[in-house]
């Protein structure tokens, strides 16, 4: 019995692993394409937080620092609690 429970927790920690490492790439991927669609915003931070968020859920940003938005028609429809666009 004691085999089967080392086996299923070592089987376990690769998986857990895999994922972590997975989900560390979607980060960068955002902060990459972030930094260049917000790189002549006024408010940087600002920018550079809402399109991470539209980012994580939508996996994908528009090209350029302004407009292209039906590239990603996620990113395009996500809208702030005014009604007005979300994402930057």
């Amino acid at each position: 019995m004691k085999p089967f429970v080392a086996t299923f927790m070592l089987m376990a920690l690769v998986l857990l692993s895999s994922l972590l490492q997975n989900t560390m790439a979607g980060s960068s991927f955002c902060e990459s394409k972030c930094a260049v669609r917000c790189s002549k915003a006024s408010l940087q931070d600002r920018c550079l937080k809402y399109c991470g968020i539209c980012c994580e859920e939508c996996h994908c940003v528009p090209s350029g620092t302004y407009g292209n938005k039906d590239e990603c028609p996620c990113y395009r429809d996500k809208k702030n609690s005014k009604g007005g666009s979300k994402c930057p």
